[in-house]
């Protein structure tokens, strides 16, 4: 082992997953920002890649090594697609690094940083997500397509996910999994949909999962 390739490797490997971490701050539009979900790439970038640099030429300790990172769970539970890619994208740059193969490490970075600024920059894919909606009734208008024809207008997908009596058996409550379309404003939704329930309750959250 080159104790030189080796600090070369952590070097770039380091610098590298900066450029990585901060292409990542920059595009972030989750809710749950962490601080320490950025170092702990940039510390495992560096690890990596001198890890790869002492097992490059033992194909049977990589192997193993490989199978110890599938028994690997976060403390912390990542709840986004994008942060899990990020944590990939730090390995693999950490990996080439550390077996110097430098210029494609930074091919990497360069040319994913640019896809993924360019992905955010544009807002490539856009759609709304997954809404609940919950509307209030009275008892005398309950039927099951009372707002089929409202929903069908204003969102891309609708399922019914319960109906439910309130008020000691005077109401019903539906609660929808709802996806509107992007011109679709909440209020005007909701505008509408008071027009029929009676002007009685109705909420719209953008909690994916029912309470």
């Amino acid at each position: 082992m080159d104790l030189t390739t080796t600090i070369v490797g952590m070097s770039v490997a380091a610098v590298l997953s900066i450029i990585i971490t901060t292409v990542y701050q920059i595009t972030f539009k989750g809710e749950r920002y962490s601080q320490s979900f950025v170092h702990t790439i940039i510390i495992m970038s560096i690890i990596v890649s001198a890890v790869m640099n002492v097992i490059s030429d033992n194909a049977g300790v990589a192997f193993g090594l490989f199978a110890i990172f599938s028994l690997i769970r976060f403390r912390s539970a990542v709840t986004d697609a994008k942060d899990i890619s990020f944590m990939f994208f730090g390995l693999i740059v950490g990996m080439a690094a550390g077996l110097n193969q430098i210029t494609i490490a930074v091919l990497l970075t360069i040319f994913a940083s640019i896809v993924i600024y360019l992905l955010d920059k544009f807002n490539y894919a856009k759609g709304k997500d997954t809404q609940i909606l919950k509307i209030t009734v009275p008892e005398n208008l309950n039927h099951e397509d009372l707002f089929e024809d409202i929903l069908d207008k204003y969102t891309d997908s609708h399922v019914l996910r319960s109906v439910e009596t309130t008020n000691l058996g005077t109401m019903i409550l539906y609660t929808f999994a709802i996806r509107s379309k992007i011109n679709t404003k909440d209020q005007d939704l909701l505008n509408v949909i008071r027009e029929r329930n009676a002007n009685l309750k109705v909420s719209l959250s953008y909690l994916e999962k029912l309470e």
